[in-house]
């Protein structure tokens, strides 16, 4: 294509997870296009694009303005902020003003599913692209493999068919549901595998809410909390159906980690999952007594846990980061071509 992005990803030292995760994604699919970037904010190159709009990327969006188009990923929203780390409702009420500013300096914003365009549509009026954040299925290497099954299971001392999700601990990603429903069923092993605090590092311990850190110490025997593991194959190897009673998700990550690899997912009832067939794709409720059903419905039936996770498996390859990055690549092609309007919402 010929073209050089400048693609910056600001307190890149400090944020985890899965919107690390996307940007890693991102650099990835340039790599696999032989597309040329930089990870340094400069406006001589074709495309800005940024992916967190503190505020050293808020100045340069602005420098950038009628000068160099401007990509914004719009991997925050003040919804998504709540429940995440100690004083983040707090935060969250000036962050909404703070994005709608942010957001309105990109020339197109690339959302990463359906739902959080529509929750994005009130922040700005710029036009928006879906493009998914998509999942590397390298990193899910191995995850079939009977013997890292074993070894993850002896690890931590459970005994399948084992219940489990895949995030940094917090109170959002339906951390008090999650113990409940363990709490409900002591016979079954529930496994909570990611950081527990909301960035990984030392600057997480600080921001951990006492909440959060109160209800993981209040959890059953059966209810484990791995923190950090290393190789993510591992924690679904050991699983055998993904529980994600997350309260309020952009898109979700793992969830399409745990499809492909023909786990069946159990998720909260929300908007953000409404293109999830319930009963073809996954489990879906809205309580500790809906998802404690939905879960020893799937327990007890390893026919039926095989056919949701089939079809989760099927589902999950338009989300390979080889489907997403022709998105990806294709919305930069527009912006060079200008051919964005033709082919993006407002």
């Amino acid at each position: 294509m010929g073209l050089r992005v400048s693609h910056y990803f600001e307190w890149e030292r400090f944020v985890t997870g899965g919107h690390a995760q996307s940007v890693e994604n991102q650099r990835t699919v340039m790599d696999d296009h032989g597309l040329a970037y930089t990870t340094r904010p400069d406006l001589s190159a074709d495309i800005l694009h940024l992916n967190n709009m503190g505020p050293r990327s808020l100045y340069h969006a602005r420098r950038a303005q009628g000068r160099t188009p401007v990509v914004v990923h719009a991997h925050q929203t003040a919804e998504d902020f709540e429940d995440s780390f100690a004083f983040s409702n707090t935060l969250a009420r000036p962050m909404r003003p703070y994005l709608e500013y942010a957001y309105s300096l990109a020339d197109v914003l690339v959302c990463p599913s359906a739902h959080n365009r529509e929750v994005v549509e009130g922040y700005a009026a710029a036009p928006k692209r879906v493009i998914s954040n998509g999942f590397d299925p390298a990193k899910l290497a191995g995850h079939d493999d009977p013997d890292l099954r074993e070894t993850y299971l002896d690890r931590y001392d459970l005994d399948p068919p084992v219940v489990f999700t895949v995030a940094h601990v917090l109170k959002r990603k339906g951390l008090k549901t999650f113990i409940e429903t363990a709490r409900a069923m002591p016979e079954v092993d529930f496994v909570w595998f990611g950081y527990l605090n909301p960035t990984g590092g030392p600057l997480g311990k600080l921001l951990q809410s006492s909440e959060t850190m109160e209800l993981v110490e209040s959890a059953p025997d059966n209810c484990t909390f791995t923190g950090f593991v290393d190789d993510i194959a591992g924690a679904f190897a050991a699983g055998d159906v993904f529980y994600f009673p997350t309260h309020n998700e952009n898109e979700g990550m793992a969830l399409l980690e745990a499809m492909h690899c023909g786990i069946p997912p159990v998720v909260r009832s929300i908007d953000t999952y409404e293109w999830l067939t319930e009963g073809e794709l996954c489990r879906k409720a809205d309580s500790t007594a809906g998802f404690e059903s939905a879960l020893r419905e799937l327990l007890d039936d390893p026919d039926e846990r095989e056919r949701i996770g089939a079809n989760a498996r099927e589902k999950s390859e338009g989300f390979t980061l080889d489907r997403v990055g022709e998105a990806l690549v294709g919305l930069y092609r527009d912006l060079a071509d200008g051919t964005l309007g033709e082919n993006t919402t407002h």
